[in-house]
């Protein structure tokens, strides 16, 4: 075990970064997406590599207030739609990752519309990355062999890092790798309400298939300094910030959600997301890892417009590591004033949307409105950082509107490269949306930023120690001898030419005042690290000795419990094997207790069955009961209600017959008068004649018409006649009159009622006195709004089978009226009149007279 590595002294603090008040534009590049169809019609066009032209289309809100302007818009650059991944991460990326390796923060961030490509661009596919895998291949074929090993560098929580020494990293590896936890699990994907997640299906093919690396590299990387990449993955949803990463326990009954993080403000006032997780990775292919763990977390829904539209602002950054080597190569040099950290953050945007083109609602409307919000806050940050450059003036920028700007304000108020992609969907549906990213990016291009300056490890040690030690331990590793190599410390380059030509010459003196100064600060840093490896390898010494007294003395009270814990364990055995034979014992008793548990509950359950059969009989019983009291109470009231009517019927028939026995007793008693009257006038005349006996009248119909009603079941329609299997053929005298165009069927399909116009439905049941009474139910079927069929009842019909009654007696049968005629109270007027006089206007005689022979009155 190598002795571990004190702090190296420092006398003055050199500065790593040199200040330079030089200021650069916002870079902004252009992407038109590609169409796949040659026929739809675009709004965008490019003009030249640096301008597009954008027209109005008809339909477009410009057009419809008679602007119908074409209008140009100028970018650093504009890449076309046939350009390819490998093209646009040259230009665009390539140079923020070189200056990440040379110490200088970078931001590139993907903004447009939703549905413009900005995923594809930041992502890719496998077969042809995107900006991000494509930085992380750079990034590490750039580092090779110059990374440090795992845990040598770890995160102090407060967005800086520590060093530790090798001994230390290796003893946090060993216990990472034998007592694995729970963080080395994969975590259940959490749940958030409302939001779906992406789907896992998709990002595991994604994961499994071969991916195809970018063998771009940096160079000029400083050799004699040790370098370590950590990254995090966060997203923004709902002005919100969520770690991707956050390693939670396993729980596929109730998952745990992410929880919310804040941000803080560290030492040197930059902003980071406090307590977020930062992997250490040392290859792409484990960062890529990382980053799909991150893509299964992230929110994604499917919108009118997006199959797949991202619901969050997501935030990948890559942070590097740096710091110089100790004076014989080997390690990393314990000094944290000396570490470097260079950051590059990836953003991908959401797209901004329109709730009228979207129609979303719920959980997606508050999603866009906190979408729209934070790109709103940030359009109204770079108008106020613009409008503070060129006015001069000091408004405060309102970064804390918004999580996705109070985080990199550093990238504007400090030092740091931005770059931005804006992505354009051509099509012509896009171009209000469209109007309003063009305009914004012409703005944040007149933004300026403070222009990085390289990182320099000024400490004084000799370069090219790194590979100094690497010759050493190969001449070593092939029993060479160390006395042909060269020095590995060395107080620096050999003396200057001493060489005096004149005496008044100071020059060569004033070269050799200062190396020798130079060598005798050379002198003491080694002389000084010399005292502090000798100091730090008596402690370990000493330590050590410590440690092997105390592991002696734990040794032998580990030996004395090991025998009094060995006694113990027999007289435990002893009676685990008393238990046993118990639970032997027990489990009979429990097999002979089920098996009489099992007989119980099968005779429960023949019970049951008998009680719900008994239950299931007496429901039927009563429904029975219930159906021949209804069916005795409706016949009863119908003949009730035939009675009533016959007895009224009876009653209007009397009253009729005696205001016609009144009205003919006052004919005849006015008859009886005027013949008096005619009598004393003609007594002259004694002639007599004889006429024939009137009829007598007949009498008139009752006030009752009783109304005829057809059978709906005539006709030329057609019929469905839905009679049921179970249907009893009944062989009465009278049977119903079915129509000839009608389809019998016992289940009717959708093809039977389109193709019918009328619908029949008969059922039988069985009355109260025991004799089958059918019903059939008829109805006009009809085309619903829906383009289906409904069918109306309106008409049913009751066939009844009854034995016939015996006939009753023309004495029963006769009339009130027919006796009254036959009886000898009523008589014809000619009976009750023996003369009759008949006489003509204008004579002064009888025309006529009869003379009817008396008639005996029936008894």
């Amino acid at each position: 075990m190598k002795p571990s590595r004190g702090k190296t002294p420092s006398s003055k603090k050199t500065p790593r970064r040199v200040i330079n008040k030089a200021k650069d534009p916002v870079e902004v590049y252009c992407r038109l997406r590609p169409l796949g169809d040659d026929d739809v019609s675009v709004c965008v066009t490019p003009i030249n590599g640096t301008t597009i032209q954008l027209k109005p289309p008809e339909g477009s809100h410009q057009y419809r207030h008679g602007n119908i302007k074409e209008t140009h818009h100028s970018f650093k650059f504009v890449f076309p739609e046939n350009v390819s991944q490998k093209a646009l991460f040259d230009h665009v990326s390539l140079p923020l990752v070189d200056d990440l390796l040379h110490g200088k923060n970078a931001l590139l961030f993907m903004y447009g519309i939703t549905g413009s490509g900005k995923t594809y661009t930041m992502t890719g596919s496998p077969t042809d990355g995107g900006i991000l895998p494509r930085c992380l291949d750079v990034l590490f074929n750039s580092l090779g062999e110059l990374q440090a090993r795992k845990y040598v560098f770890k995160p102090d929580k407060n967005n800086g890092f520590d060093v530790q020494t090798e001994a230390d990293a290796m003893l946090e590896r060993q216990k990472k790798e034998l007592l694995p936890s729970v963080t080395c699990r994969t975590p259940s994907t959490p749940r958030t309400p409302g939001t779906p997640r992406r789907k896992l299906a998709d990002l595991d093919e994604l994961a499994n298939r071969v991916r195809v690396p970018d063998n771009t590299r940096v160079s000029n990387i400083d050799e004699d300094t040790n370098y370590a990449v950590f990254v995090s993955y966060i997203e923004i949803y709902n002005n919100f910030i969520y770690d991707l990463l956050e390693e939670t326990p396993p729980d596929p009954i109730n998952p745990k959600s992410l929880q919310s993080r804040n941000l803080r403000e560290d030492s040197d006032r930059n902003m980071y997301v406090n307590s977020c997780t930062e992997v250490e990775v040392k290859n792409t292919e484990e960062a890529y890892a990382v980053f799909l763990k991150g893509q299964r977390r992230r929110r994604v829904a499917h919108t009118q417009l997006n199959t797949e539209s991202s619901r969050s602002h997501s935030v990948f950054n890559i942070r590097l590591v740096q710091a110089p080597l100790d004076p014989i190569g080997e390690e990393v040099l314990q000094d944290k004033d000396k570490i470097c950290v260079s950051q590059l953050s990836l953003v991908d945007l959401a797209g901004s949307e329109r709730t009228s083109r979207t129609q979303s609602s719920g959980d997606r409307l508050r999603e866009a409105g906190n979408i729209n919000a934070s790109l709103m806050t940030l359009r109204t940050c770079i108008e106020v950082l613009r409008e503070n450059q060129t006015m001069g003036t000091n408004k405060i920028v309102p970064y804390r509107d918004s999580k996705v700007t109070h985080l990199f304000k550093n990238y504007f108020d400090g030092e740091g490269k931005v770059r931005m992609v804006v992505c354009v969907n051509p099509k012509v549906e896009d171009y209000d949306e469209t109007t309003h990213v063009m305009r914004f990016a012409e703005v944040t291009q007149e933004v300026q930023v403070a222009r990085p300056q390289a990182v320099r490890h000024d400490v004084g040690l000799t370069p090219g120690r790194r590979r100094a030690n690497q010759m050493y331990k190969k001449v070593i590793e092939e029993g060479g001898s160390v006395e042909d190599l060269k020095p590995i410390i060395s107080l620096g380059p050999p003396f200057p030419c001493l060489q005096l030509c004149d005496p008044r010459e100071d020059t060569t003196l004033h070269t050799l005042t200062a190396f020798l100064l130079e060598r005798e600060k050379r002198r003491h840093t080694l002389r000084e690290e010399l005292l502090r490896k000798q100091g730090t390898f008596r402690a370990h010494l000493m330590e050590m000795e410590r440690d092997m007294e105390q592991l002696k003395q734990e040794n032998a009270d580990l030996k004395m419990k090991l025998n009094s814990r060995n006694k113990s364990t027999d007289a435990l055995e002893k009676r685990v094997k008393h238990l046993q034979q118990q639970n032997d014992m027990m489990m009979r008793e429990q097999q002979l207790y089920e098996h009489d548990k099992r007989e119980m509950e099968s005779e429960l359950a023949t019970k049951r069955q008998k009680i719900q059969r008994e239950l299931q009989e007496k429901d039927r019983l009563r429904n029975a009961l219930k159906g021949v009291a209804s069916s005795q109470k409706d016949k009863w009231q119908r003949e009730c209600e035939k009675r009533v009517r016959a007895t009224q019927l009876e009653l209007e028939t009397k009253m009729w017959v005696k205001d016609e026995k009144l009205r003919q007793l006052k004919e005849i008693v006015c008859a009886r008068e005027q013949a008096k009257a005619k009598k004393t006038r003609t007594n002259s005349n004694n002639s007599t004649f004889n006429r024939s006996k009137s009829p007598p009248p007949k009498p008139s119909q009752p006030p009752v018409r009783l109304k005829h009603r057809r059978s709906k079941s005539t006709g030329n329609a057609v019929w469905v006649d839905h009679k049921p299997q179970s249907t009893l053929k009944t062989d009465t005298i009278m049977q119903p009159v079915y129509p000839k165009n009608k389809k019998t069927t016992a289940a009717p399909s959708v093809k039977d009622i389109k193709g019918s116009n009328n619908y029949m439905l008969t059922h039988q049941e069985e009355d109260s006195k025991g004799e089958v009474e059918t019903k059939i139910f008829k109805g006009d079927v009809f085309e619903t709004r829906g383009g289906g069929r409904a069918v109306q009842f309106n008409d049913v019909e009751k066939l009844r089978q009854d034995l016939p009654p015996s006939p009753p007696s023309n004495k029963r049968n006769k009339r009130p009226a027919d006796e009254e005629l036959d009886s000898g109270e009523w008589t014809d007027v000619e009976t009750r009149c023996a003369v009759g006089i008949e006489g003509k206007p204008g004579a002064s005689q009888p025309a006529a007279v009869h003379i009817v022979p008396q008639k005996k009155l029936k008894k």
